[in-house]
């Protein structure tokens, strides 16, 4: 089974291999702070999502210490003044705080060269309009994603997630994100507590329904962190945790459903070994991957 893989898109758009740079912006998130909840979404850990992002510091050093992890990693053929990156803000709410201060920070990044796009994790309750206006008119030099935490379509699950917001906020949001020509990755986690394999795909059937296309997808795989509610609701209660085969098989009829032009960022995602509870299997990420690869290619 052949689908459009984030490298696939980015090797075709621009001519080389590009590169994800975690970055942080300070922000909080509504959901930690009180204006909404102060516990945070029940998966979530004290690095909100943004375990791998660099510390926050001033963006020079920031960009420098992420490009020393990621260089690293690049074969040495590959001349430093042709690598290309993608500035991902991860953790927390990026579009949560002082507007004029992430305006300010967004515009600085997308000034160095090397960095060809940004991409901001947010929430969809936290879209201003002047936010929205600003990031289209970044778009129209460089490439800029929104991506949107949706987890689920099913409420239920939601309210025991502690996700914040409902249905429409998300939908609302995709409107003013898509008129506004900008391009938004939904994340999708495939395990929650209670949730069947058949609630899993009708989130991503809806999906797959939205209009305009939807322009890329994270399928995350459900970790269970130390330091969280779901760890605690875990301990206290086991829910079913998928092994690696049933995962694989999970996420090839959600890649069977989803638009081939859909850019697929995410297979699985990685949880931090230190504070990896469950799944342990998803710690060995060379197997995974391999293993996820095999079986998708054999659809």
């Amino acid at each position: 089974m052949n689908y459009l893989s984030l490298s696939d898109y980015l090797k075709d758009k621009y001519g080389t291999k590009v590169y994800k740079l975690s970055l942080t912006s300070g922000c909080t998130c509504p959901n930690r702070d009180g204006s909404i909840s102060t516990g945070g979404c029940i998966f979530c850990s004290e690095g909100g999502s943004g375990d791998f992002a660099a510390s926050f510091m001033p963006l020079d050093m920031q960009i420098a210490s992420a490009r020393k992890l990621v260089d690293a990693k690049i074969p040495e053929k590959i001349p430093m003044s042709d690598r290309k990156y993608i500035a991902y803000f991860q953790s927390f709410t990026n579009t949560y705080g002082d507007q004029k201060r992430l305006m300010a920070l967004f515009k600085e990044v997308l000034s160095y060269p090397e960095i060809v796009g940004l991409s901001i994790g947010t929430r969809p309750d936290c879209l201003s309009g002047e936010m929205i206006s600003f990031l289209e008119k970044l778009n129209k030099d460089k490439e800029v994603w929104v991506e949107l935490g949706l987890q689920t379509i099913h409420e239920e699950t939601a309210s025991l997630i502690n996700r914040g917001y409902k249905l429409p906020v998300f939908d609302d949001a995709y409107k003013r994100l898509t008129d506004a020509g900008l391009k938004v990755v939904v994340h999708v986690i495939l395990g929650l507590p209670g949730e069947t394999n058949d609630d899993i795909l009708e989130t991503v059937q809806y999906l797959s329904r939205l209009q305009p296309t939807l322009f890329g997808i994270k399928l995350q795989l459900l970790h269970v962190l130390k330091g969280t509610k779901l760890a605690e609701m875990f301990q206290e209660k086991p829910f079913h945790i998928y092994e690696l085969d049933e995962y694989c098989q999970l996420v090839g009829e959600c890649l069977k459903l989803l638009p081939k032009e859909t850019v697929i960022h995410r297979l699985t995602g990685d949880g931090p070994k230190k504070l990896l509870i469950a799944p342990l299997w998803s710690g060995n990420k060379k197997l995974v991957m391999n293993t996820m690869r095999k079986y998708i290619s054999e659809l």
